[in-house]
């Protein structure tokens, strides 16, 4: 069973492990899977050696969102799953650091529109992890595969 309503996919997600081990809460999920808002405070498990967050703790909070909203949005129709990601590490993360990851009707649009004809799309989204101040620590960007599936086929 795969959660549907935004509270109970919130909740699933907060006791994933990968998430949990890490110290990373999922904050607010919006109403069709449109937006995630992700945190995470600095925690003894979750420290690098330079006393700021571990880098994969960082990336972790960002890893499985979008390719799971571009899913959600677009249904069963089209295969999607994440094909690459990076992180641009910019400041030391120490507190609270925080994400918002939205799918713009921009985004879906021109996913829509580049997979009509049956190709394959690589959709490059952005999203920057924050510390209370405001301050940008990393700058995430995920490359998510999509294509339409061929005759209604579910692979």
């Amino acid at each position: 069973m795969r959660p549907t309503s935004p509270r109970l996919l919130r909740f699933a997600l907060n006791w994933w492990p990968p998430f949990r081990g890490a110290g990373i809460r999922v904050r607010h999920i919006g109403p069709g899977l449109r937006s995630v808002t992700v945190e995470m405070r600095l925690r003894t498990f979750n420290r690098a050696g330079a006393g700021a967050h571990f880098g994969g703790s960082l990336y972790a909070m960002t890893d499985p969102f979008f390719a799971r909203m571009v899913q959600a949005n677009l249904g069963d129709e089209y295969l999607v799953w994440d094909k690459a990601g990076s992180i641009d590490y910019v400041a030391p993360g120490r507190g609270r650091v925080w994400a918002r990851l939205e799918l713009a009707d921009a985004d879906l649009e021109h996913i829509v529109r580049m997979t009509a004809s049956g190709d394959k799309h690589l959709h490059l989204f952005k999203v920057d992890i924050k510390d209370d101040d405001g301050m940008v620590v990393a700058r995430v960007e995920k490359m998510v595969y999509v294509r339409r599936r061929r005759n209604g086929a579910h692979s």
